[in-house]
C-alpha cells in the first residue's frame, strides 16, 4: 500500500510540471557533473561545473546556452561555452537534448564536443526545478581520451 501511494504521489508532482514549459518563459541553472559518475577516456578525477540560460521559443522547445569550467586531476583545467537546444516531453518532465560545446584548456588544446542528452524536471514548486541529467560528450579531436557519458545535476529556475 505505502508503494502505491508513494507511486499516485510521484505522477501527481510529475504532472505539476506540465503548464511550466509554455512559450517565453526563461530558464537559468547551475550544476555539477562527472564527481567520478561518470567514464573519459584520460582522466581519473573530474569535476565540471555548469552555468545555463535558456528560452522557450514555442511549447515545449528551448534554446539553451551554457558556461562552463572542467577541473581534471590529470590534464589541464578546461573552460566551454556552447549552446543548444531540449525538447520537453510534458506529459512526465522528461527531457532530451543535444548541442555542441567549445573546449579550450591552453594554447595546444581546443576542440569541439558535439552532446546529447537526456534528464528529467522535477518541480520543487512552480517556477524552481531539481533536473537529473545523462549526457555523452563525442570530442571531435581525440575520440579514445576525451569523449565520455557521465551524469549531471543541476538546479533550475522558470521565469516570465
Amino acid at each position: 500500500m505505502k508503494k502505491l501511494i508513494t507511486l499516485l504521489v510521484c505522477f501527481a508532482l510529475s504532472l505539476s510540471g506540465y503548464a511550466q514549459f509554455q512559450q517565453d518563459k526563461f530558464y537559468v541553472s547551475a550544476g555539477l557533473s562527472s564527481l567520478d559518475l561518470g567514464y573519459h577516456g584520460t582522466d581519473k578525477w573530474k569535476l565540471d561545473a555548469q552555468v545555463k540560460a535558456g528560452y522557450l521559443l514555442e511549447r515545449d522547445w528551448m534554446i539553451l546556452s551554457n558556461v562552463g569550467m572542467g577541473l581534471y586531476q590529470d590534464v589541464p583545467d578546461t573552460y566551454s561555452l556552447g549552446a543548444g537546444i531540449r525538447y520537453y516531453i510534458e506529459q512526465n518532465g522528461l527531457f532530451v537534448g543535444c548541442g555542441a560545446n567549445y573546449i579550450h584548456a591552453n594554447k595546444s588544446f581546443n576542440d569541439v564536443m558535439p552532446t546529447v542528452n537526456l534528464g528529467y524536471a522535477f518541480f520543487l514548486n512552480r517556477t524552481v526545478t531539481i533536473e537529473p541529467e545523462l549526457y555523452y560528450n563525442q570530442s571531435l579531436r581525440n575520440h579514445h581520451d576525451y569523449s565520455g557519458f557521465g551524469f549531471r545535476i543541476g538546479l533550475g529556475i522558470y521565469f516570465e
